[in-house]
């Protein structure tokens, strides 16, 4: 079973610049609730047990939204606000589900993930993206099932403009196991568009084995002198893993842009 979910937060967020000068992405409302509370709803719902944020010294006001008992307990004591007093109770149950390691250097989603080595126990783990949001349907509850039916590690898959595929990685197909699953033979970090071998991308949901670990350590920076998890799933691939494509039922919402942002805050308002 998998109970264990890494989430890497260390980023600048300088795509969101200038609210991020000061302030955490992943803190940013969406339709009045930080970002990062619908990625951790969506795991607790999926069957998670515990989120493991990877982030920097330089974010650590994100910890701090997590225990900032002093500054809720003063404004309960004096005004008994129901709603405040229901919030500070979802976030002492958050809490009680989160760890944190540090990734002081940003140097990119394999790094990140190196950072949890010693918090995996079993033999599989999810990781997400928090600037990728997908609603209506939890994506992590449904790649889990995708992994107990075909005992194999899951990325998340969704058709992206021939134009875009340079902002993604890529797979290479295999075969078709059903309607929504099929097999990848290999998946490129950010090709040029010429070069892609389709336009199904990976999006930021993960379910890797960890022996992936192993494979990190070995790797050299890759584009943009950054490790990327890419890669060593490459590896385990050319290694005979099996990695099956999932392409997703609910709708994609992409919370690492200004547009992306302000769409994503009138997206969840309909729902």
């Amino acid at each position: 079973m998998i109970k264990q979910a890494i989430i890497p937060m260390a980023g600048m967020g300088t795509r969101l610049l200038p609210l991020t000068s000061v302030f955490a992405k992943e803190l940013l409302p969406i339709n009045g609730k930080p970002g990062i509370e619908y990625i951790i709803e969506e795991c607790l719902d999926a069957g998670i047990n515990e989120i493991i944020f990877i982030i920097s010294k330089k974010k650590e006001i994100i910890k701090k939204y997590f225990y900032n008992d002093s500054f809720y307990k003063k404004i309960i004591k004096k005004k008994k606000n129901p709603r405040i007093i229901k919030e500070y109770k979802k976030i002492l149950n958050y809490r009680k589900k989160i760890k944190f390691v540090y990734q002081n250097t940003p140097l990119g989603t394999g790094d990140a993930a190196l950072k949890t080595q010693n918090k995996i126990k079993g033999k599989f783990f999810l990781m997400l993206l928090p600037d990728d949001l997908i609603i209506k349907k939890n994506c992590s509850k449904a790649m889990i099932k995708v992994h107990k039916k075909y005992k194999s590690s899951v990325m998340a898959s969704m058709k992206v403009h021939r134009n875009t595929v340079n902002r993604w990685g890529i797979y290479s197909l295999n075969k078709n196991l059903d309607k929504n699953n099929f097999l990848i033979s290999d998946v490129v970090e950010k090709p040029e568009i010429n070069q892609a071998p389709s336009n199904n991308a990976v999006i930021g949901r993960y379910i890797l084995p960890k022996n992936i670990f192993a494979k990190l350590k070995k790797l050299g920076s890759g584009k943009g002198g950054e490790i990327h998890i890419t890669d060593a799933i490459r590896n385990l691939i050319k290694e005979n893993s099996q990695f099956v494509g999932h392409k997703f039922k609910g709708k994609y919402l992409d919370c690492g842009t200004m547009d992306g942002y302000i769409e994503s805050s009138f997206e969840i308002a309909k729902t």
